[in-house]
């Protein structure tokens, strides 16, 4: 059994490298993004609730639905969480390939590490996939590209920042302003064989759609074909260059400028946005479920009342 959902968003960070970058990549989607920290504090941000003893009874509800193993929350959960953690792997692979191109002693990397533009590919390709199974599965419907490429339209709060952050730093600063051309030039060329060999693909691989490997593979593209337009629009209406976003990015963190090849890869390091925003995300989504289940119940309850003093004064 995972933690509580409740201890999940207690314990979130209120100031790490996380945090800093969510902070610094606020011009992307100006206001969209608050910290929601502790899990009281969130019930009353999302719902309006004042009242202690709803705000309990909204509580023990939402932490009833997260641990119900019928119900999805735990398991997209864990999708956030996943993509997150492969990160680090896929950072490492990608920081040791970007250093065996400039040491030349260390060349023989090359032929053991697969090359950074292509690991950074999968790694966004495989995250936007992630976040519509996640979409659909939070909103209760069959995963379907169609319904959230019309849903992004919509994205607010943390699921806006979660995928303003992808576009800014698993797509313009690893693979420059062509980042969408170049992912799907290097997507098209991808064969079942490099996807399995993947260690993000073999932890999620359960959860994506598609059958086979070559069936799953074409989820995956068509997952990133259906963002494309929205990547493309956010880019061009926010004038995000890659210079514009690690200027940014600066106000927390020393970057060199002849060190801008590793950034990417330190970013996946040290960083775990889309678990952040993740759980913030499901627990908005839980939050807003058990508040209209409790709301709803109670209304019943008054009602029933009113209709038994009704037949008493009768």
């Amino acid at each position: 059994m995972s933690q509580s959902i409740s201890k999940l968003v207690d314990n979130l960070p209120t100031n790490n490298m996380t945090v800093y970058m969510l902070r610094s990549l606020d011009f992307v989607v100006p206001g969209e993004w608050q910290n929601l920290v502790g899990f009281e504090n969130t019930i009353r941000a999302v719902t309006g609730v004042t009242d202690k003893d709803l705000i309990e009874e909204i509580g023990e509800r939402a932490i009833a639905l997260y641990k119900d193993p019928s119900e999805v929350y735990q398991q997209t959960l864990w999708l956030y969480q996943t993509i997150d953690r492969a990160d680090n792997a896929l950072g490492a692979a990608a920081l040791a390939n970007k250093v065996s191109e400039k040491i030349s002693f260390l060349g023989f990397l090359n032929q053991l590490t697969p090359k950074a533009d292509t690991v950074q590919t999968i790694d966004l390709c495989l995250k936007v996939a992630v976040e519509l199974i996640a979409f659909c599965r939070l909103h209760g419907i069959p995963t379907s590209i169609e319904a959230f490429r019309t849903a992004l339209t919509n994205y607010h709060n943390e699921s806006v920042m979660r995928m303003a952050a992808l576009v800014a730093v698993d797509g313009l600063i690893p693979l420059g302003p062509n980042f969408i051309i170049k992912a799907q030039s290097i997507l098209s060329q991808l064969n079942t064989a490099e996807l399995e060999r993947n260690t993000t693909f073999q932890s999620i691989n359960s959860a994506i759609p598609g059958g086979n490997t070559a069936g799953k593979l074409g989820f995956i593209g068509e997952s990133f074909a259906s963002v494309q337009g929205w990547m493309r629009n956010l880019v061009a209406s926010r004038s995000l260059t890659r210079e514009n976003v690690v200027s940014h990015l600066q106000q927390f963190m020393h970057i060199a400028d002849d060190k801008l090849d590793y950034l990417a890869g330190f970013l996946d390091m040290s960083t775990n946005y889309y678990e952040h925003t993740g759980i913030q995300t499901v627990n908005r989504n839980l939050i807003l479920r058990a508040a209209e289940q409790t709301k709803g119940k109670k209304l019943g309850k008054k009602k029933k009342d009113k209709e038994k003093g009704k037949k008493k004064k009768d």
